[in-house]
C-alpha cells in the first residue's frame, strides 16, 4: 500500500526556524538513538525474516551503525556546524572571512533493500543533524524491516519534521519529485536506477547525491599473504550472501598463486560455513524469488571452481567459485550482486588493468599485496570511490573516511562529517571592515592596474 506524506507541511515546518538549533537537533537524535534501542529485538526479527541475518551480522552492519553515527553527532555536532574561519585575501583586508554551514531545507532519502536499515537511517541522521526536515522511503522489498521503521519514525518524530513515504519506487518517487521541490535526492540503489532519479531531478535542477554500484574488483598478488587475503574475502564477499555494493565483484588472482590461492578460499570457505552453508548460523539468503533467478542466470555456460548447490524455495545458493567466465558473458558486463565470485587471472599489470577498465570506476577497489609499492602503484592505476589494502569493505566502518562513488558508481559522498557536508550549504561570508575605506577600492580605477595586479593577485 502506498502512502506520501503531505509535503507542503515539511516545507511550512522547516521554514519555521524550528530545525536550526543545535539542541532541538540534538534532542531529536537522542530521541531516535533510545528509539532504536527500543525496538533492537524487533529490527533482529525484521532483518532475519527479510535476509536471514542473524542478530550478530545486525548488529555489525545495521543497527550498530546507525548508533554509532548517532554517537558521532551528538558528540561532534557543535564543531561540525560551527562556521569555519578561512584565510582573507589582501584586497579585503582587515575584513574577516568564514564559511557558515546552512541547512539545506526538505530532504528526500532513498534507501535500497540490501542493508535496509542502516542505508535508509544513517543518510537520515546526516540530514537531521544538518538542520534538514525529511522524507525517508525505504525499500518496499525489504518489507519486514520497512514496517519496524515506519513503526520507529512516527514514535520518534512528528510528520511535518520527519516523514516516512512508502509503496512502489518506481511509481512514489516520481510522483513525489515531479509535484514538490525537494532541496536534495540522496539515492542508495542501483546504476540504473540512479540514471533515473537524477534524470528526475535535473528537470528541477536538484542536487543529489547518489550512492551506486559497479564492478568492484579485487587483486591478489604474486606477494599477498594467502591465507589472510582467503580470510578477508571470503568475510566481505559472503556476507549477506554476497548482496553488498562494495563487496569483491570478481578477483583477479596472479597466475602464479591461483591454484594454492582458490584451495586456501575453499578451505576457508567451509571453514566459516561448514561443509552445508545452508545449514550455517552465519549465512544468509537472497531477498526474493527475482534475485534468486536472475543470480542463477549467471551460473548457465560457466565452469564452477566451488559451490553452484541452491534451493529456491529456500532463496538460498551456497558460496560458488566461477572459473574464468568471459569477458562477454553477462556475469562480468553487471553487477553480481550475491553470493558468486568469478577468479581470474592475470599475468601482467597490464592484462589485469585492462580488464578492470571493461567497467571503469568501481566503488571500490581492493589489492592484497605485502608489497607497500606495488599497492601504491594499483591504487594510482585504478580510480574508484574507495580503497582497501589487504582488507575488504573495512573501509566503510570508519566514519572518519568519505564514503562514495565516482563516475558510473556514484556522485558524493556522507558518513560523519562528511554527510554533514553533503546535507548543507557551505555559505560563503565576508565581513567587511568599516575602516578604514581606500578611496583605490572606487572607481576611476585609471592609472592603477599595477596596484590592482598586486592587490588581487
Amino acid at each position: 500500500m502506498s502512502y506520501i506524506p503531505n509535503l507542503e507541511s515539511l516545507r511550512h515546518f522547516f521554514n519555521s526556524g524550528a530545525t536550526q538549533e543545535l539542541s532541538f537537533r540534538k534532542e531529536q537524535l537522542k530521541r531516535l538513538r533510545e528509539t532504536i534501542i527500543k525496538y533492537e529485538e524487533e529490527l533482529n526479527d525484521a532483518l532475519y525474516s527479510d535476509l536471514k541475518k542473524s542478530k550478530e551480522e545486525v548488529w555489525i552492519t545495521e543497527t550498530g551503525l546507525v548508533l554509532s553515527e548517532i554517537s558521532y553527532f551528538l558528540k561532534n555536532l557543535e564543531d561540525l556546524a560551527a562556521p569555519q574561519k578561512t584565510a582573507t585575501n589582501l584586497l579585503n583586508l582587515p575584513g574577516k572571512s568564514y564559511i557558515m554551514y546552512e541547512p539545506l531545507g526538505v530532504v528526500l532519502i532513498i534507501a535500497p533493500w540490501n542493508y535496509p536499515f542502516q542505508l535508509s537511517l544513517i543518510p537520515l541522521v546526516g540530514a537531521i543533524a544538518a538542520g534538514n526536515c525529511a522524507v525517508l522511503k525505504p525499500s518496499e522489498v525489504a518489507v519486514a524491516t520497512e514496517a519496524v521503521i515506519q513503526k520507529i519514525l512516527a514514535e520518534t518524530f512528528a510528520p511535518q519534521y520527519i516523514s516516512f513515504a512508502s509503496g512502489d519506487g518506481a511509481r512514489v518517487v516520481p510522483e513525489m519529485v515531479q509535484h514538490f521541490r525537494f532541496d536534495h535526492i540522496f539515492y542508495t540503489g542501483s546504476t540504473a536506477v540512479g540514471k533515473a532519479v537524477y534524470k528526475l531531478a535535473a528537470e528541477q535542477l536538484v542536487p543529489v547525491t547518489l550512492e551506486l554500484g559497479g564492478k568492484s574488483p579485487c587483486i591478489v598478488s604474486a606477494k599477498a599473504n594467502l591465507k589472510l587475503a582467503a580470510k578477508r574475502i571470503a568475510m566481505a564477499k559472503f556476507s549477506n550472501a554476497g548482496q553488498m555494493c562494495i563487496t569483491p565483484d570478481y578477483l583477479l588472482v596472479h597466475q602464479s598463486v591461483k591454484e594454492a590461492f582458490v584451495e586456501t578460499l575453499k578451505q576457508t570457505i567451509t571453514q566459516f560455513y561448514g561443509d552445508h552453508p545452508v545449514e550455517s548460523y552465519d549465512y544468509g539468503r537472497i531477498i526474493n524469488k527475482k534475485q534468486f533467478n536472475r543470480l542463477m542466470g549467471y551460473l548457465q555456460n560457466n565452469t564452477l571452481l566451488a559451490g553452484g548447490t541452491h534451493n529456491e524455495e529456500l532463496l538460498y545458493i551456497s558460496p560458488t567459485l566461477i572459473d574464468a567466465p568471459k569477458m562477454d558473458a553477462p556475469i562480468m558486463l553487471e553487477e553480481i550482486f550475491g553470493p558468486l565470485l568469478p577468479v581470474l587471472t592475470y599475468n601482467d599489470d597490464a592484462f589485469a588493468l585492462d580488464v578492470i577498465n571493461h567497467n571503469p570506476n568501481p566503488l571500490a577497489f581492493y589489492v592484497f599485496t605485502d608489497d607497500s609499492k606495488e599497492a601504491d602503484r594499483w591504487l594510482r592505476k585504478v580510480p574508484s570511490g574507495g580503497a582497501c589494502i589487504n582488507a575488504v569493505a573495512m573501509h566503510y566502518l570508519n566514519k572518519n573516511l568519505p564514503f562514495g562513488g565516482r563516475g558510473n558508481s556514484g556522485i558524493g559522498r556522507y558518513h560523519g562529517r562528511f554527510s554533514m557536508e553533503t546535507f548543507s550549504h557551505a555559505k560563503a561570508v565576508l565581513k567587511a571592515a568599516t575602516w578604514p575605506d581606500l578611496p583605490v577600492a572606487y572607481p576611476s580605477f585609471k592609472g592603477r592596474l599595477g596596484l590592482l595586479k598586486k592587490l588581487i593577485g
